[in-house]
């Protein structure tokens, strides 16, 4: 006979990709037992109907439950609710007094101005944009997250962003402009495929949206000036590429002329060095193919000419944007949480290649 296990989880919102991901995960998880999915969407069907890859491994259906009928008796309730919907669910799951890891964008900004401007509305619930929710970036707010009861998770280019030059801004080197370019895989867009985001258009294409406006730039800054960075702008052009899942982001930032090339590489190693799903590769960079599929991060950085008194670096950074940007990392959150071991169904490496 299998023993109880120690908590108990809900999703919210299971049908999509990132859902996918959350309930894979979860029915693997040696101490969380996953007992409902609920969704707007085929309700009553299999939840392996839509999500094919659990044919056979699940018996659990979608329910067309209300979140806090969906969060009745839980330990934990992970949301996969779309942007702007999820904050209008929130209130009611929190009277049910389950603790909440968010992955949509309504609670990681503190400014309801910012939310409004990258969002296209009013915030529905700005008394939580107080810090009610904690970001769930474990290699920043690690012991923030163990204390916490609600935890917005970051986004999928941020975490990708925010890791390729954390060390720097941690260090106190980062200041000023920030230029990234982030590649996505397609996933990224979700499970409904649009004009441009479905097959024929994107599998052979490379193509700009969003430029030096995308929603999850306030995010990023929001962070990094946590972090310690100081008086930070950031230019991001995000690109759609032929991947199914994967971000590759390269960031270029200057840093002070004095700080030798070797020291910028000693403080990305150190940062890293304990962390449990970060790596620093030491014989080659960065590749998407190498963390496709996990929950794991490559970062690499590379120091470059001095110019007008700055240094050129340029930082890696790579994620499968549905687990690490996605629900894995919501996952990491709710291990920390729980008072579990952060790598709780987590550890395994993806395919190669």
């Amino acid at each position: 006979m299998a023993l109880a296990k120690r908590f108990k989880a809900a999703v919210i919102g299971g049908s999509g990709y990132g859902g996918a991901e959350l309930i894979r995960r979860l029915i693997q998880h040696p101490d969380v037992e996953l007992v409902r999915v609920a969704s707007i969407d085929f309700i009553g069907e299999p939840v392996s109907n839509v999500h094919p890859n659990l044919e056979g491994v699940t018996d659990l259906k979608f329910e067309g439950l209300s979140p806090a009928e969906a969060a009745q008796g839980m330990d934990v309730v992970l949301l996969g609710l779309p942007h702007k919907v999820s904050a209008q669910k929130v209130p009611e799951i929190m009277s049910t007094g389950a603790r909440i890891v968010d992955l949509s964008g309504d609670f990681r900004l503190r400014d309801p101005a910012v939310y409004r401007r990258y969002y296209g509305a009013d915030h529905p619930a700005v008394n939580l944009l107080d810090g009610t929710f904690v970001y769930g970036l474990p290699e920043l707010n690690r012991e923030q997250i163990k204390k916490a009861k609600y935890v917005a998770s970051p986004g999928c280019f941020a975490t990708t962003i925010e890791l390729g030059v954390l060390p720097l801004a941690k260090a106190g080197m980062l200041t000023g402009m920030i230029e990234t370019v982030g590649i996505t895989g397609s996933s990224g867009a979700g499970i409904v495929p649009t004009a441009t985001t479905h097959h024929p258009v994107r599998s052979n294409n490379l193509r700009t949206y969003k430029p030096l406006d995308h929603q999850h730039i306030p995010e990023i800054l929001q962070t990094l000036h946590a972090a310690g960075g100081k008086d930070l702008q950031l230019s991001f052009v995000p690109v759609s590429a032929p991947l199914a899942r994967g971000i590759f982001a390269t960031s270029f930032v200057h840093v002070d002329e004095k700080i030798p090339a070797d020291e910028i590489k000693r403080v990305f190693a150190e940062y890293y060095a304990k962390e449990p799903f970060v790596r620093v590769p030491k014989k080659r960079l960065p590749e998407v193919v190498a963390v496709a599929g996990s929950n794991y991060v490559e970062v690499a950085c590379q120091p470059g000419a001095v110019e007008n008194g700055r240094r050129v670096v340029a930082c890696f950074s790579v994620t499968d944007n549905l687990i690490k940007g996605g629900a894995g990392q919501g996952i990491q959150s709710m291990n920390l949480m729980l008072g579990l071991d952060e790598r709780a169904t987590l550890e395994d490496p993806g395919s190669w290649p």
